[in-house]
């Protein structure tokens, strides 16, 4: 007789290894696996290409050996699926918000992106509206595509726009032509995308501010509900950060990045988009809810190779090569590489890091006497919003050093 494997409360990962889908959650009791609202992040993990500055867990090859390829992959996510439906007993535990991000989505065939939207809503049900997102880039879409999308059920769609200056895409290694993202998003609205995201990248070596402002004026021209805008982050291991070790570009600037976070604030906000978190504008009604999930702490799935997941005190990490995390799924287990259970004092600093990012900030009463005492120090300095409200808001100076100062808020934890 076999017995079912408990998961101990243990920094150890490997104990969250080779358990059977129904024994994932079978600690955690019926009201914590339902008391949060549910989303699903299904991660594909193939793209054309591979861009320069990009360390995200994606491969370019159509087959990688073994039981892995880009056109079966959808087999592979919709047995995940099913494993994670079985996971959550018989509990109703509607769907809100799904979000199918990358690599690149809209490299798979429109069929399977819609097959693996239906498991989940066969599986679990999607609540009346929920949020249906995908990401693009400009290129591996039409108007055909992005009307079989909607027509499924997609009600989202956000664009890797990145720059329309011509030398700045080339130094990101994008391969769509400037002004194919602004075409895209009429397209995207035309064929019922009821929100529509552009994403930007600042900071890149050469890019001038004039550069940056006819970025920004673009993607407002182009009338999208969203906008999302990044600082170029050079990530260890990829071709950026080769090339600048070589000395070939130079370095990212702080100081840089810190005229260019304040610049496109200035143009967005002047546009009606309002910030409603760290990197994040829209117009009322128009923010991601998935995202808002991330942040406020609700629970979802990740499906998909090197996919995250959280649900109650838990969190794990699928296996990341896509040959792995095919196998694993044919053995009839989750695809799990490691995994922890979340002690009280985690919970709290991902709930003040994550908090401080939104626009709603964090409730003052959320934090200890340390850090309350922290936190007016951050508001003398003017990084924090006056506390009379009894929250916690960052200034747009403190937007521009928030990592700082969630530090120097959580040390006090530390040294309490």
């Amino acid at each position: 007789m076999s017995t079912t494997p408990t998961v101990h409360d243990t920094r150890d990962s490997a104990v969250f290894r080779d358990l059977p889908p129904h024994a994932w959650l079978a600690e955690v009791s019926d009201d914590e696996l339902t008391r949060r609202p549910f989303g699903i992040y299904v991660h594909v993990p193939y793209c054309r290409t591979r861009c320069g500055y990009c360390d995200f867990n994606t491969y370019t090859a159509e087959e990688l050996g073994g039981h892995a390829s880009r056109l079966g992959y959808a087999a592979d996510a919709i047995r995940e699926i099913r494993f994670a439906r079985r996971a959550f007993r018989d509990l109703d535990v509607p769907v809100h918000t799904v979000f199918f991000g990358g690599g690149t989505p809209t490299v798979l065939p429109v069929t399977d992106l819609v097959a693996i939207l239906r498991a989940i809503d066969t599986e679990f049900g999607l609540i009346p509206g929920a949020e249906v997102s995908i990401e693009a880039n400009p290129e591996t879409v039409d108007a055909p595509m992005l009307g079989a999308l909607t027509a499924a059920g997609f009600t989202r769609i956000s664009f890797g726009m990145q720059s329309a200056v011509p030398a700045i895409l080339a130094l990101l290694d994008r391969t769509h032509t400037p002004g194919l993202p602004e075409r895209r998003v009429a397209e995207a609205r035309a064929a019922g995308f009821a929100q529509v995201n552009l994403d930007l990248i600042y900071g890149t070596p050469g890019e001038s501010d004039a550069d940056w402002r006819s970025t920004v004026q673009a993607a407002i021209d182009a009338g999208p509900t969203h906008v999302s805008a990044y600082a170029l982050t050079v990530e260890p291991g990829t071709a950026l950060a080769r090339r600048v070790r070589r000395g070939e570009i130079p370095p990212v600037d702080d100081d840089v990045l810190a005229d260019r976070y304040q610049q496109v604030d200035e143009l967005l906000s002047a546009a009606g988009y309002h910030w409603y978190e760290i990197s994040n504008w829209a117009f009322p009604g128009a923010e991601c809810r998935h995202n808002l999930g991330y942040w406020r702490g609700t629970y979802w799935w990740g499906i998909g190779p090197g996919a995250h997941s959280h649900v109650a005190d838990r969190r794990w990490w699928n296996v990341k090569h896509p040959n792995a995390y095919a196998e694993r799924l044919l053995r009839g287990l989750l695809p799990v590489d490691g995994g922890e259970i979340l002690t009280a004092q985690e919970r709290h600093t991902e709930r003040v890091m994550l908090g401080l990012r939104l626009v709603e900030g964090l409730a003052l009463d959320e934090l200890s006497g340390g850090e309350r005492t922290a936190a007016l120090r951050a508001a003398e300095e003017g990084l924090l919003q006056r506390l009379d409200s009894g929250r916690c808001v960052l200034t747009l100076r403190g937007r521009m050093l928030a990592d700082a100062v969630v530090r120097s808020i959580l040390c006090e934890t530390e040294a309490s």
